[in-house]
């Protein structure tokens, strides 16, 4: 009898601590809403939207403990639209992420595979398109920074940094994966963060060199961003800096971004969420980002969030400037499940560049003015 009970103590002594190694957990995010525009190539619009704050996703995310500090990880994560059902990132089955590597408590985390830059991954939370408070509809014109991550890196190799007393560290390299093309077709991106107190500052950078002859390449071909890039250029150099202070219930935040194109043909629009490819005259372009944001927690289950964005560029001599308003109000039924209501107010001045109104998501208007309104609800499993 006793070696009976010691038996089935040793077995579930070991069951437990197999699964305290090793985890594998299934998560995901359903954004659905109903959104009216004003103008939408001339016309208003009312529609079933689907990820107008965050892309529906569901994913699968694991570790394995391998002793002394070290662990395995991995990532595969899927993005769909709930509206249809239909897979997001150009049809690629885990388009959002996809990447496998070693952690270590000491030295940080190396993964391989498909992964955000560091743009997105430092500098996003600073802006509200890259939370929760605001996400695809409050990114900045054609989110031409990148902090609504509308791409991802491919082949990539990517660095992430302990934390040390607050700052952390991250640094990524995206192969062009074509012989002869080491320096085509590839990208680089470093950023880093600091927090102390209710204080958090984040500040990276982005390099994208393309072969113009095969950018719109198809997602089964090689390069860094294939298939995703949203400007038609031979290279883009995007770089940003941020703060945001919280306080009590408040946040309050600003962030800069710049992005810099060489010989810019065009703006892959369908890839920044628009219905058609548009043309760029060519030569050097350049966008400049200033965010105002704040967010206030009413309660614990409801919390306002607003920004404001000004957007001025240089695009072939003439000089485009975007003004969006936004702002969201959300209540938490739960833990797991939200309702919305956001709008956003965007005026273009257009400069000499027919270009309109455009609120990242939606088809551009017919004017210099676009307004969207939205109602919504998340759901996290």
């Amino acid at each position: 009898m006793k070696k009976t009970l010691l038996v089935g103590a040793l077995t579930g002594a070991f069951a437990t601590m197999a699964h305290a190694q090793s985890s594998v957990t299934l998560y995901g995010l359903i954004d659905a809403g109903i959104t009216y525009t004003n103008n939408q190539g001339g016309h208003s619009a009312w529609q079933q939207t689907t990820g107008s704050v965050n892309g529906s996703r569901w994913g699968l995310r694991g570790s394995e403990d391998l002793g002394g500090g070290l662990k395995a990880v991995f990532t595969l994560e899927n993005g769909f639209g709930i509206n249809n059902g239909t897979l997001k990132q150009n049809g690629r089955e885990f388009g959002r992420q996809a990447f496998v590597g070693l952690g270590s408590d000491q030295f940080g985390t190396v993964t391989l595979g498909r992964q955000y830059d560091d743009v997105v991954q430092y500098l996003g939370p600073l802006a509200l398109t890259g939370t929760q408070y605001g996400g695809t509809y409050f990114a900045h014109p054609f989110d031409n920074d990148n902090l609504d991550n509308s791409f991802r890196i491919n082949n990539s190799v990517h660095y992430q940094s302990a934390n040390y007393g607050g700052f952390k560290l991250g640094a990524l390299y995206g192969f062009s994966n074509t012989a002869g093309q080491f320096s085509n077709n590839r990208a680089i991106s470093v950023g880093a963060s600091y927090t102390w107190m209710g204080l958090n500052f984040a500040a990276a950078y982005l390099q994208l060199d393309n072969d113009l002859n095969a950018i719109n390449q198809s997602i089964t071909g090689a390069g860094a961003v294939t298939g995703d890039a949203t400007f038609v250029a031979s290279r883009q150099r995007t770089w940003g800096a941020g703060v945001n202070y919280a306080f009590g219930p408040a946040t309050a935040g600003f962030v800069f971004t710049q992005t810099r194109l060489a010989d810019a043909l065009g703006i892959n629009a369908a890839n920044a969420g628009t219905s058609a490819t548009l043309g760029l005259p060519g030569g050097d372009a350049r966008f400049n980002n200033y965010e105002i944001n704040a967010r206030y927690a009413l309660t614990p289950a409801t919390s306002l969030a607003g920004a404001y964005t000004y957007t001025d560029s240089s695009i072939g001599g003439v000089n485009p400037k975007w003004n969006q308003f936004n702002l969201q109000a959300d209540y938490a039924l739960s833990k797991r499940t939200d309702v919305y209501l956001e709008g956003e107010y965007q005026l273009a001045v257009n400069k000499g560049l027919p270009i309109g109104a455009v609120i990242n998501g939606l088809n551009m208007s017919s004017t210099n003015k676009q307004i969207a309104v939205t109602a919504g609800l998340r759901h996290r499993f």
